[in-house]
């Protein structure tokens, strides 16, 4: 017991002795050790980036940047970061746009009925029962031709005989196009009568709002998200 004792006195003693770390070359270590663990983060970002996964080059600057933010490592990549990121969100929007869409192909005949439909972005009150969607289709029948048109769930369109709808693309100023509402009973439909200089609108823009006239009483307005057609799925149409 007394040799135990002596041993743990002993050292106690020469603990005592020994100099306190100096606090700069703590720090100093702290700041190697960040800058080799950020380093790490931002070489996987260099990877990711170098390849044009926009994606996943964002997701591990954005990790880098939240975890290490005064790293040196976080300011060699803040502006391709930057970049990144715009590509990132770019491709993200330029996906849920396109698939916005949907492509039909149904046989009549020999031959097969081509369309392309999109909902407006926003449901809209046609009748006073709430808000419904709104669809705007292009339809490529075998027998029937080209043409383009708005479908209602509910209410009516008050065009019976032609009226004047207003397209607004993009940040451009509206401009009038002819429209029709045919006289039956088997679809809630309003025809555009140029369905060819929509296509090509619709094509060309990122939205396209159309106002048109209803039997409830004035306009209803419908915005259609239009960036991510595919004109291959029409091809007589172009």
């Amino acid at each position: 017991m007394k040799i135990k004792t002596t041993l743990l006195c002993a050292t106690l003693a020469l603990a005592a002795c020994q100099p306190a770390p100096d606090p700069e070359a703590v720090r100093a270590q702290q700041a190697a050790a960040m800058e080799q663990a950020a380093e790490a983060m931002a070489k996987q970002f260099d990877e990711q980036y170098a390849a044009q996964n926009w994606r996943l080059a964002k997701a591990h600057g954005d990790v880098l940047l939240a975890e290490y933010p005064d790293s040196q490592a976080a300011a060699r990549i803040e502006a391709a970061h930057a970049e990144a990121t715009g590509k990132a969100e770019a491709a993200e929007n330029a996906a849920r746009v396109a698939a916005l869409w949907a492509y039909q192909s149904e046989a009549v005949g020999s031959k097969q009925q081509l369309s392309a439909a999109i909902y407006a972005k926003d449901n809209l009150d046609t009748d006073g029962s709430g808000p419904r969607p709104v669809r705007l289709i292009f339809r490529d029948h075998p027998e029937w031709g080209d043409s383009a048109y708005l479908t209602l769930e509910a209410g009516d369109f008050d065009c019976y005989g032609g009226c004047k709808v207003k397209l607004t693309v993009d940040d451009a100023k509206p401009k009038s196009m002819a429209a029709s509402r045919p006289d039956t009973d088997e679809a809630i439909a309003m025809f555009i009568e140029d369905e060819a200089a929509l296509w090509k609108l619709a094509d060309e823009a990122e939205v396209i709002s159309i106002e048109f006239p209803v039997k409830a009483g004035g306009t209803r307005i419908a915005v259609f998200e239009v960036g991510g057609l595919d004109t291959s799925k029409l091809p007589d149409w172009n």
